[in-house]
């Protein structure tokens, strides 16, 4: 009796344990309307009627007028003739993007008109870099039509140089991230091509399917742009080995997947087989896409890939990648030879499976040293709401559904597309902003991820000017290491916080900081306390 009174006891407290483990966990608040976001997105029509309208959009985070504060740049439709319907007239010269600036209080103002980036077209992603190193961000804008490329004056300012840079890329681009992948010290851009759309004048389709599918159009090829160093990009994707005729690039996203120091391509095709570029050190790639797994989902079928995150899932010192898709998404964990499918073990695939996943996200969004995974997600053929997901990754190869524990909005439903994150506050968690497809985006702010330890690094080149995208940057906190690549662009049509974020858990200090630099020299620091938005400057040993 003792004994069984003994366990009834020891139940009872694990359960308590357990619930009080629930309770302290981090809640996403909806600020939007408190922050000053009042947009709108719009695929420039009143009712969706085709592929175009239904590939939504995505945002970034990004530091402009570099004071500190990360401000957001949101993408936008418009009514084009041979996209929308004659009704849709009506938006015609009323559809923009939006630059809105960080005050450093939580709120934002809207300063698109000062900053001259309210480009009207039909766009889709927006990616930054400092293409002339002159130590501001740069803006690019992936439309339909040809793409828009802003250099940023420093003044608060841009200057469209689209035509004279060579950037103007006439095909339906997606996605546009920045590297240097021939190590000449000037970041390239690859941009990402969906398909050709005809008008609509395909019409053999399931009129329950809303509108023809990817299947029913050809594909376009995406591009590489070698930067000239003089304000100039000369496509190069030929002799660089990255060029399909035909591929439905729904995004693209840039690691180095192999350890070897040099940044490989993966690319998500919609309807196909994937790409996987490695990068072999000398200004060329091989696709190895189907070798290393990474071609299809774990049945061997093409599937609706949309935007993919990379991140070390597992701590074992190899980038891994999530993708969503219109069934159950894809884990793609790194065993160094090959990836293997993991969406099912991991308990991914139970509920995943039941959404159309779009923007996925990978983030330690309650700072304990492993990365959670958070998807948007939405129907592709119609306006049928669907919740988002927010899976806590229990540190042993599972993941747990929290949603329902993490706030009201998750209560709620919306026709989900971008999503990105970044520390939008300065105080240590990460948020999240979510774009919706013909409704306003959601910034979401995460209340008491922060009450375990972190770090942030902001790593920049000799000199402090310019971002070090490219970089890779370890930190090691007992026996847990971490490692990140500083490559901003990632998940759907999106770009998020340049600043790489560590969560310490219960660590008071990192007990080193790695980073190997673009140009593979490397700095250390020791015994680095936590809880601080770090700059560490190429050539500092002391990080100042």
């Amino acid at each position: 009796m003792n004994a069984s009174r003994f366990l009834i006891f020891v139940l009872v407290f694990q359960i308590t344990l357990s619930y009080g483990a629930e309770e302290t966990l981090p809640v996403f608040t909806d600020v939007t309307e408190e922050a000053g976001i009042n947009i709108k997105h719009s695929y420039g029509d009143f009712d969706l009627s085709n592929i175009v309208e239904g590939t939504g959009a995505g945002a970034m985070f990004f530091d402009y007028d570099g004071n500190g504060w990360l401000d957001i740049y949101f993408v936008n439709g418009c009514w084009l003739k041979n996209v929308n319907d004659n009704r849709g007239r009506s938006f015609r010269g009323k559809l923009a993007n939006s630059l809105y600036r960080n005050n450093g209080d939580g709120t934002f103002t809207n300063v698109t008109k000062k900053a001259g980036v309210g480009h009207e077209g039909y766009g889709f992603g927006c990616s930054s870099a400092d293409f002339d190193k002159d130590g501001d961000l740069d803006l690019y804008v992936l439309n339909y039509g040809p793409n828009v490329f802003y250099r940023n004056n420093g003044n608060g300012t841009f200057t469209d140089i689209s035509e004279s840079s060579g950037l103007a890329n006439g095909n339906w681009s997606l996605s546009g991230p920045w590297f240097d992948y021939d190590g000449d010290g000037d970041l390239d851009v690859y941009v990402a091509n969906y398909l050709e759309y005809d008008s609509g004048k395909f019409r053999s389709y399931y009129a329950a399917a809303g509108y023809p599918g990817p299947l029913s159009y050809r594909g376009q090829p995406d591009a590489l742009y070698r930067n000239n160093g003089d304000g100039t990009f000369t496509d190069v994707s030929k002799e660089a080995g990255i060029f399909q005729p035909n591929g439905r690039a729904m995004s693209a996203t840039i690691a180095d997947l192999n350890n070897d120091g040099f940044l490989d391509l993966y690319i998500p095709n919609d309807a196909m087989e994937n790409y996987f570029f490695k990068n072999n050190g000398k200004g060329t790639f091989e696709n190895e896409g189907l070798m290393m797994g990474l071609a299809f989902g774990e049945g061997g079928q093409g599937v609706s890939s949309m935007g993919p995150a990379t991140g070390d899932v597992d701590r074992d010192g190899w980038l891994d990648i999530y993708i969503p898709d219109m069934g159950y998404g894809c884990l793609l964990m790194n065993r160094k030879d090959y990836f293997e499918d993991r969406t099912e073990p991991t308990s991914l695939a139970v509920v995943c499976g039941q959404y159309t996943g779009w923007g996925g996200v990978l983030f330690d969004y309650d700072c304990d040293g492993y990365l959670d995974i958070f998807v948007a997600n939405g129907n592709a053929h119609h306006e049928y709401t669907e919740e988002d997901v927010l899976m806590r990754n229990d540190g042993t190869g599972k993941f747990v559904d929290v949603a329902d524990k993490s706030g009201p909005y998750f209560r709620q439903k919306y026709v989900g597309r971008g999503a990105t994150y970044g520390d939008y506050d300065n105080d240590g968690d990460l948020d999240l902003l979510v774009i919706n497809l013909n409704d306003t985006p959601r910034l979401l702010r995460n209340d008491g991820g922060n009450k375990n330890n972190w770090l942030t690094i902001e790593a920049r080149l000799p000199e402090g000017k310019s971002i070090a995208i490219g970089a890779r940057i370890w930190v090691t906190a007992g026996s847990l290491t971490q490692l990140r690549d500083l490559i901003p662009v990632t998940g759907y049509l999106s770009q998020a916080d340049p600043r790489c974020h560590f969560g310490l858990g219960k660590a008071t200090r990192a007990d080193t900081v790695k980073i190997r630099w673009p140009d593979k020299q490397t700095t250390r620091l020791k015994n680095v306390n936590a809880n601080q938005i770090l700059t560490v400057i190429q050539g500092y040993q002391d990080g100042q």
